[in-house]
């Protein structure tokens, strides 16, 4: 059985171990354990017994561990640690973890934390900080490998190894000029196979793939996956390198932005921490927002109902199938909202490929509605309402479902264009929208072929 299922087994345990003060125990257990599962460990645990074990970790495991826990523990951590004690976890951390921790606490606690330091630390730290949100810059660390490119193979080893221990990684070395501007990546397998005389210039072929500071963070991720990289370099508008953002760090911001992406999608306004950690309160503010513009704009269907109750007395039938219709066409551009808004997310479509969806998705919407129109043309002329009916809701259904595939696909365009978040158009308020629509589009079929309104 492995660590991560251990973890949580044993807190009971450990539980135990804190009521007997077995500190010299409970070090030796956590020692051993990834960070993440040790921060579930402390979590599950009241805040007394959490800070009485978060005391006891080594320096160097208790920053990591900190990274891991959620903002709420931290704040209560660093609210109760003497300043020494502090400024050692805050400096073990690496530099995008700082940046992270500095945007989501309190003022009084930044302020307390930025006393800690000296004028230039705090000055190296602001400087991260005035990068735009959500930009690359807010991923970067400085703890990378450079060499000269005047310089021979020899002296670069030399410097690689003395640096190479502090650095996030080795597997690539990056090579400035005098003023830092950025010339190459090589792997460090070059170095070790050069002769050592060798001027590093010779070993350069100029080719390199590098991101800006002020560029959005998915960006590094798009690059990372066309390019099959695990580190990016990052430089600002001069190509002078700054630092390096990795792919531990790009998959913590998608997985973020996938979460906020699903929070949207279901019309709820996203927030910063975990459910778990989430008061009731606010997710009731997260949610009522939405739920109230919803509920506004169904009052739309309700008026199209009303509008048409000559339509529905006369032939009562059409009630019969307004779920169904409504239903179908709500789901029939959730799903096409869904495939475009994630094509657009990955690279694999262009807003200037508008056209070639548009035409695409009428064919599909035209088959996928025969299909589903003649499923429920067959079930009107068994069921209720006879071959007129049948017709009606058939043909309507057909109208739907081609209306709602346009709808769900061009729209994420349209809202890409004007620079808003397509993934708020595949929420509840498409399908609101379609099902109003979708009434019309029914009520209008049936009053054109039965003469009833």
């Amino acid at each position: 059985m492995g660590t991560k299922m251990l973890a949580p087994l044993l807190t009971p345990e450990i539980s135990e171990l804190i009521k007997n003060k077995d500190w010299k125990t409970l070090k030796n257990i956590l020692s051993g354990w990834p960070a993440p599962d040790v921060s579930d460990v402390l979590q599950s645990l009241d805040d007394k017994d959490m800070l009485l074990l978060y005391r006891f970790l080594p320096i160097e495991q208790a920053s990591e561990v900190f990274a891991e826990l959620e903002p709420q523990y931290q704040e209560l951590i660093l609210n109760t640690l003497n300043d020494d004690r502090l400024k050692e976890i805050f400096m073990e951390l690496s530099v995008d973890d700082r940046t992270e921790l500095m945007e989501e606490l309190p003022g009084e606690l930044t302020q307390k934390i930025l006393n800690l330091f000296t004028n230039t630390e705090r000055s190296e730290l602001m400087a991260y900080l005035g990068y735009p949100e959500y930009s690359v810059g807010r991923l970067v660390t400085p703890d990378y490998v450079a060499v000269k490119s005047d310089w021979n193979v020899e002296r670069a080893i030399r410097h690689i190894r003395k640096r190479g221990r502090d650095a996030e990684t080795i597997n690539v070395v990056y090579i400035v000029d005098t003023r830092w501007k950025l010339l190459d990546d090589i792997p460090i397998r070059r170095f070790i196979l050069a002769d050592p005389s060798e001027d590093v210039e010779n070993l350069m072929d100029g080719h390199y793939i590098s991101i800006s500071a002020t560029e959005d963070q998915e960006q590094s991720y798009n690059l990372m996956k066309r390019y099959d990289l695990n580190i990016l370099p990052v430089v600002d508008s001069t190509n002078t390198l700054i630092g390096i953002v990795t792919i531990d760090d790009i998959i913590d911001v998608m997985e973020e932005e996938v979460t906020e992406d699903f929070q949207k999608s279901s019309a709820i306004s996203p927030f910063e921490t975990s459910y778990i950690a989430t008061s009731p309160f606010t997710l009731y503010k997260k949610r009522v927002g939405w739920l109230l513009i919803l509920l506004l704009a169904d009052f739309l269907s309700s008026s199209v109902i009303a509008h048409f109750q000559g339509a529905l007395q006369a032939v009562i039938a059409l009630t019969f199938f307004i779920p169904v219709l409504i239903d179908s066409g709500g789901n029939t551009s959730s799903q096409s909202s869904t495939l475009i808004i994630r094509a657009i997310a990955i690279g694999e479509l262009s807003l200037r490929k508008w056209f070639s969806v548009l035409k695409r998705e009428i064919v599909t919407g035209l088959l996928l509605g025969f299909t589903l129109g003649t499923v429920l043309y067959a079930r009107s002329f068994f069921w209720k309402g006879g071959p007129q009916v049948g017709l009606v809701v058939g043909i309507a259904m057909l109208c739907i479902i081609l209306w709602a595939n346009i709808l769900g696909s061009l729209l994420p365009i349209v809202l890409t264009k004007l620079k808003l978040d397509p993934a708020v158009i595949s929420s509840p308020l498409l399908t609101t929208v379609v099902d109003s629509t979708g009434l019309i589009i029914y009520f209008t079929v049936a009053d054109a072929l039965l003469h009833i309104h």
